[in-house]
């Protein structure tokens, strides 16, 4: 069973800028709470780069290796996928226009393997948490550097 997590984040920030800065996902670190570190690997920034993330759930380290499997900069869209033993989080990313800056629609896939299977559908409360604490951390650091 696929749990999923989406939050919508309006911000001052413009469209462009948000899409760049979310990209690069080395600053996941900087708005995601979950996100202990996050450092690039391999690639430039594209389809393909690799990053190294270690994220705390329940109290506990985990990592993840995460591809960015897609970029749309048309659309400003991209999708970037995490695996370990335990768990696939997909991770698609829009950024709309909006009259006050933009928007931005964050959805969050989890797929569970193996044991995490069996207790995956326990975590719908924690997922929910964790997706309203990133979308309140996420609008600080967006709003922060619209000002700064």
């Amino acid at each position: 069973m696929t749990q999923v997590v989406r939050r919508r984040v309006p911000t001052r920030w413009g469209a462009e800028d948000v899409f760049a800065y979310l990209l690069d996902f080395s600053r996941a670190e900087e708005w995601d709470s979950g996100t202990v570190s996050c450092e690039r690997v391999s690639g430039d920034g594209g389809v393909g780069t690799r990053y190294r993330n270690v994220s705390r759930f329940l109290g506990r380290e985990t990592e993840l290796d995460y591809v960015v499997e897609r970029v749309d900069a048309d659309h400003l869209t991209f999708v970037v996928v995490g695996r370990n033993s335990t768990v696939t989080s997909t991770d698609t990313v829009t950024v709309a226009r909006s009259a006050a800056g933009s928007v931005v629609d964050y959805r969050a896939e989890f797929e569970f393997a193996g044991l995490a299977r069996v207790v995956g559908p326990l975590l719908g409360p924690f997922l929910k948490r964790l997706g309203d604490d990133t979308a309140a951390q996420l609008r600080r650091v967006l709003d922060a550097r619209a000002t700064g």
